[in-house]
């Protein structure tokens, strides 16, 4: 046992419990005084904020659940025009943000906007706004996450569907079954473990979403936080909503993990198992199955994407008056010392359990990449209190000058966090590549002489390479998209394409929000087509 305690696990450890802070800021602030807010709010609104954040869920998970798998069952298992380009296309949902659809939508359904312009330009003068719906709201906000987040599903069930034997669907054919019942019946059962998979990582999105929220004036938990801090100036209280939010998303990720471990169908290999077969469809199967992928990518992309397009090229001015080239390099800074810190503690954590077997680290290991499914605005105000906490208790008792302004409205602040929101990202990627390295590799490194260390960087890293790419794609995405981290995080007068679109759009000005929108979508798609190869890969040859 001694013998495993080295180096590695003890700066394993020291990671592991860096990323659990938040969390345990979060439980322990639970039992602190609040202002007589918390009473006002909780007689008053709480409830609000729960059955509002509740009613969001539901809707946004049978919505995602009809689209991701419709799309991935069309995709999957047959042929029609388009269907290869709209395997890789349907992705491109991802680039846009839900707060940046949301924009899109009101632009373009409110009064006198683009919906409006088209019919004028049509039809000539005339009273359309009262034939034009609204979208806004509750609605609003249920299209606008839907629309968003519906790739999760779409991928792993995808990934599932291609897995699924010819002979299982042969079973549905031999009992009588229509292909409806047969999809039903067989087949989607056989798919429930990805299935669940992606509508948990929707609903712990959906439960963590702000901007779209905020945007609609919807009072949902995360916007209750994030005001308890901004107008109240409440961290405690804060806190406290963000422990009732925090039981939500346990909650959904212990049902998660129940569904896997229940599941009765599903299969790890494909060996032994007859390669499924395509049909091809004709006629009118074949232009339903068009238009409905078709649907769905215009409105998950190229809708608010041709939005934003219309408001830039209507409005030039506004083109001119953003500094674009500050824009990106900040987001380039982001991107770049996030990625590297991400990747070098990554890598050095899954180092250390893999050398040090023990079941602590394993134990601290599991519990520290939960902070991907706490929303950044928890995250950002859970650090925020645990540095005025160390500020207060052990810095200033040390007789040493405040540290707040090091961490908080700081560059580094914001990679402390950003680190602890995608530790996961990059501490499971990593350890899916660490997966395919046999320890007898790491035997007969040791055998021929060479340290932990250069086994560490010279046998390692070479064969994690292609994960490390991956992984600094998916980082610069998340990046790129957050927002509210970064919005409360942020140092003075830094800010992204996220923020600038987010404050313009919330003083109204949406053509102004359509500069910085159009370029972070167009940014977020050129990393999704790039990282395509790698999320699509198809199993069937």
């Amino acid at each position: 046992m001694s013998k495993n305690l080295n180096i590695w696990f003890f700066i394993s450890i020291i990671i592991s419990l860096f990323v659990l802070i938040p969390i345990l800021t979060v439980f322990s602030s639970f039992f602190e005084s609040t202002s007589e807010y918390y009473e006002l709010l909780k007689n008053t609104f709480l409830l609000e904020y729960i059955f509002n954040s509740s009613v969001l869920l539901f809707c946004v998970l049978i919505l995602t659940f009809l689209i991701g798998t419709g799309t991935a069952y069309l995709v999957s298992f047959y042929e029609f025009p388009l269907s290869n380009f709209f395997k890789w296309a349907l992705i491109l949902s991802f680039a846009v943000p839900p707060y940046i659809y949301a924009y899109s939508l009101t632009a373009f359904f409110e009064n006198y906007g683009s919906a409006y312009s088209i019919l004028k330009n049509l039809f000539g003068d005339g009273d359309y706004n009262k034939f034009i719906p609204k979208f806004d709201g509750m609605l609003g906000a249920i299209l606008s996450i839907s629309f968003s987040l519906f790739a999760y599903v779409y991928i792993l069930t995808r990934a599932s569907f291609l897995y699924q034997s010819q002979n299982l669907i042969d079973l549905g054919k031999n009992l009588g079954f229509s292909k409806f019942k047969s999809f039903y019946k067989v087949i989607l059962p056989a798919a429930r473990p990805a299935i669940v998979a992606g509508l948990s990582l929707v609903a712990m999105e959906t439960l963590a979403e702000f901007g779209a929220v905020d945007f609609f004036s919807i009072n949902t938990l995360t916007t209750g936080i994030y005001n308890s801090w901004i107008a109240f100036d409440d961290l405690a209280f804060a806190n406290r909503l963000s422990f009732f939010l925090l039981l939500f998303i346990f909650t959904l990720f212990i049902l998660e993990n129940l569904s896997r471990n229940n599941a009765k169908y599903h299969f790890n290999t494909r060996e032994g198992l007859k390669q499924k077969e395509k049909l091809k469809l004709y006629g009118r199967k074949s232009f339903l199955a068009f238009i409905f992928c078709f649907l769905i990518f215009f409105l998950s992309f190229l809708f608010p994407l041709s939005q934003m397009l219309y408001w830039t090229i209507k409005f030039p001015e506004n083109f001119f008056d953003l500094d674009i080239f500050d824009l990106l390099i900040n987001t380039i800074l982001l991107v770049t010392l996030s990625s590297l810190v991400l990747i070098l503690f990554s890598l050095i954590s899954n180092y250390g359990s893999r050398v040090s077997n023990n079941k602590v680290l394993n134990i601290l290991s599991t519990l520290s990449i939960s902070g991907y499914a706490i929303p950044g605005v928890i995250l950002a105000i859970a650090f925020i209190t645990f540095i005025a906490w160390f500020d207060e208790t052990i810095i200033k008792s040390l007789g040493f000058l405040s540290i707040k302004k090091i961490f908080i409205g700081s560059i580094l602040g914001l990679v402390l966090v950003y680190f602890i929101r995608f530790y996961s990202l990059a501490f499971n990627g990593i350890k899916s590549g660490y997966e395919k390295i046999n320890i007898s590799v790491d035997e007969s490194s040791y055998l021929l002489g060479y340290s932990k260390r250069k086994t560490f960087t010279n046998i390692h890293i070479p064969f994690l390479r292609n994960s490390l790419l991956f992984i600094i794609i998916l980082i610069s995405l998340e990046i790129i998209r957050e927002l509210p981290i970064t919005l409360i995080l942020r140092p003075f007068n830094f800010e992204t394409f996220a923020t600038t679109a987010y404050i313009s759009a919330s003083e109204d000005l949406l053509e102004a929000a359509a500069v910085p929108s159009l370029f972070l979508i167009l940014i977020a798609a050129f990393f999704i087509i790039i990282s395509s190869k790698y999320i699509l890969r198809d199993n069937e040859k």
